[in-house]
């Protein structure tokens, strides 16, 4: 389990750096909260963690449910997997929003995955028994 747990609290730190990047990011362009519009670079950075929020609702439980069925350093390697999507969907978002697509699909599909087998884990627990 102390995969699950490093790759879980790296997802975490990940998310506080990009919420560090759009601090600095909102204090470079000199906008004002609350706003969140009013500045390229900004909106950006403010997309890349807000969609990072919305991502990591549905990775954290799915990483740990699957694990609870599956090899942890199999779903912990998935995970990664999905740290690494979230490094390329913002290093692309920033630079070229619509080349996001890549990293988007590498924490999309991870999360999916893992959603996927949280689901046949609890259905095979359940008839197995």
């Amino acid at each position: 389990m102390e995969y699950i747990n490093l790759v879980g609290s790296l997802a975490v730190l990940q998310f506080f750096f990009f919420g560090y990047m759009t601090g600095s990011a909102r204090r470079k362009s000199g906008l004002k909260a609350p706003a969140v519009t009013g500045h390229p670079d900004f909106e950006r950075m403010y997309r890349v963690q807000t969609n990072t929020l919305e991502t990591i609702v549905a990775f954290l439980p799915a990483l740990y449910i699957s694990a609870q069925y599956w090899p942890p350093f199999i779903i912990s390697l998935i995970g990664l997997v999905y740290i690494i999507g979230r490094f390329i969907y913002w290093r692309a978002y920033i630079a070229s929003p619509e080349k996001r697509s890549l990293g988007f699909m590498l924490s999309m599909l991870p999360t999916l995955i893992l959603l996927l087998l949280s689901v046949v884990g609890a259905f095979v627990q359940i008839f197995s028994a």
